[in-house]
């Protein structure tokens, strides 16, 4: 019987590379919404953003109030919206 012959491994592109890369801003918390939703105002610009809670602060249970200073991620196709990464003590 012969031996097959090892197939070679397609070069596949990894799905990081394809991940568009967020924009991070900081800013204040102005105000709460139900939903863990938070209007956000970007600090150096008067322009206010609609931002939930990352996982990481979701699953630790930080609570974030009214005049928190946060550090946010824009998505770069929407930059109405956004997600709490960090925030500040």
């Amino acid at each position: 019987m012969a031996k097959r012959q090892p197939r070679e491994k397609s070069e596949k592109p990894k799905t990081e590379d394809f991940k568009e890369e967020g924009i991070e801003v900081s800013g204040t918390v102005l105000e709460k919404f139900p939903g863990g939703m938070f209007s956000v105002e970007l600090e150096g610009q008067k322009q206010v953003v609609l931002a939930h809670l990352a996982g990481r602060l979701r699953k630790n249970r930080i609570r974030i109030l009214q005049g928190d200073r946060v550090t946010l991620e824009l998505s770069p196709y929407d930059l109405t919206r956004g997600r709490i990464t960090y925030r500040f003590r």
